[in-house]
């Protein structure tokens, strides 16, 4: 007897971790339909990035939704103005995009919604990170609390769920458990600052957490750098 589709929205910023993220998803059974968006984010070069994916992996639909968090800066990744840092610092780096998550998981549980999928899967990890307050799991929880208090399909007895599959894992494991389900890590771009071309910087905090991670999981590392 055939067991009935299960869908779900996957988040793909087009970096490593969500490209895994979404293999997990498919590998679990879900028919999944991937969500990006185009923020304004200086790395726009990941939105091409996420559609390769997006394709490679067999996603049901791919949709890129254009929200204009430039608007506010406030973050090296959407102010020119402010340059992304190549060094480690101290506390939460201006890398953190105000309410990028919050944001990002509300356009997935609307899209959710419609599509009458009551999961959602997102790459948030707290472990080999940056430090952003929107990657904890504390704080995906209560989203996830959020959700089935705002949304019709909870209310009417369809709980929604926040999957983080990634949350707890270090780089490295997250790196052997997408190269197990096939992903190929060459269509990914993780940078902040990549080159038109895609090609990583290799300096800002995004790139030295992803060389790391293929260097402690003994994978060959297809990150292109400029000459």
């Amino acid at each position: 007897m055939n067991l009935p589709v299960k869908n779900a929205v996957v988040l793909l910023s087009g970096g490593l971790d969500s490209a895994t993220t979404l293999a997990i998803a498919k590998s679990e059974g879900f028919e999944c339909y991937a969500l990006s968006a185009d923020y304004g984010q200086r790395h726009r070069v990941e939105l091409d990035a996420a559609a390769r994916v997006a394709q490679a992996l067999g996603a049901r639909a791919h949709r890129v939704f254009r929200i204009d968090l430039a608007a506010f800066g406030g973050s090296a990744l959407t102010d020119p103005s402010i340059a992304v840092p190549e060094k480690p610092a101290e506390g939460i780096p201006v890398t953190y995009v105000p309410a990028r998550n919050t944001i990002l998981l509300s356009l997935a549980l609307a899209w959710a919604e419609v599509l009458g999928a009551n999961d959602i899967f997102i790459g948030a990890n707290a472990v080999d990170y940056s430090g952003y307050p929107d990657c904890r799991p504390e704080y995906l929880q209560a989203f996830e609390a959020m959700a089935n208090l705002a949304t019709r399909a909870a209310v009417e007895g369809a709980r929604m769920a926040i999957h983080a599959p990634l949350v707890d894992l270090p780089k490295a494991q997250i790196i052997r458990r997408g190269a197990n389900l096939g992903v190929d890590f060459g269509l990914t771009v993780s940078c902040y600052q990549p080159d038109p071309e895609g090609r990583a910087c290799g300096r800002c905090d995004s790139c030295r957490l992803r060389r790391a991670g293929f260097a402690a999981a003994g994978v060959p590392d297809p990150t292109r750098y400029p000459p």
